[in-house]
């Protein structure tokens, strides 16, 4: 993980990171309907000690915060970190956020409940030491017994197919219209991949502003990330597929065993 590079990417989008959904809000609530009925499922209504480890702008916590539960965010990017706090009292949720590297999480041991890592976030982790210290600071954070909520893309389906870009999104709102879309350049392993994340911005006028960030993903199948959840220490691992959770990524869950 090269974490200048990640954290720079995600320090520039975080300004309008909300644009790449059509209602932001909207998008927001319905995330965290799906992510707290997986939680309500497995250890009852709560309300939840929830950290988001990579929460961004605080799509996913901001939401669980709305829904009741305690949410604490955290993020490799202090840009994204102090919008999600901002965004979230703006909306009259509380939701302390700090700039903290997932790997090297800063909570004390067994605090939380639920441990979310959304949007693809682990795949941002390049090696398989890097990952392992991630999910065994997610497991230390969490009490016997807590959930791990993770979502990744369908690598399985991606690392099939590998294809070079992702499919365009287009937006529009009070700043104008935005085009986003990615283009991808597979490294020879055929597992990782180079991202080129381009916007296209017309500011309400006739000319389009153009900027393209850059960083590196590691497409790791279910095989593959599940083993590494059960080496950190995690049971009863599932995987839930966006037609039947109403997610738009895959989502895994387990236990944090006892």
């Amino acid at each position: 993980m090269s974490d200048p590079s990640v954290r720079a990417f995600y320090d520039a989008l975080a300004p309008d990171y909300h644009r790449i959904f059509a209602d932001w809000d909207v998008s927001m609530a319905h995330q965290a309907a799906v992510l707290g009925a997986l939680v309500r499922e497995v250890l009852g209504p709560g309300p939840h000690r929830v950290l988001d480890c990579s929460c961004g702008i605080g799509t996913q916590a901001i939401g669980l915060a709305l829904a009741g539960h305690r949410v604490v965010g955290s993020d490799l990017s202090p840009v994204a970190a102090a919008r999600a706090a901002q965004e979230a009292a703006a909306r009259g949720a509380g939701l302390p956020a700090a700039a903290a590297d997932m790997r090297r999480l800063p909570f004390v041991s067994s605090v939380f409940d639920v441990v979310v890592c959304a949007d693809n976030s682990l795949a941002h982790l390049l090696t398989a030491p890097d990952v392992e210290a991630a999910l065994a600071g997610m497991r230390r954070v969490l009490r016997d017994g807590g959930l791990l909520v993770l979502t990744l893309r369908d690598y399985d389906e991606i690392r099939r197919t590998r294809p070079g870009a992702a499919p365009p999104q287009v937006s529009e709102d009070s700043g104008g219209r935005l085009i986003t879309f990615q283009l991808w350049q597979w490294h020879e392993d055929g597992e990782r991949y180079d991202l080129e994340h381009f916007q296209l911005a017309d500011g309400g006028g006739d000319d389009w502003g153009v900027r393209v960030r850059r960083t590196t993903s590691w497409a790791l199948t279910r095989s593959q990330l599940t083993e590494f959840v059960t080496a950190a220490g995690f049971a009863e691992v599932r995987w839930h597929d966006p037609a039947s959770s109403g997610f738009y990524q895959p989502v895994l869950t387990a236990r944090a065993a006892g």
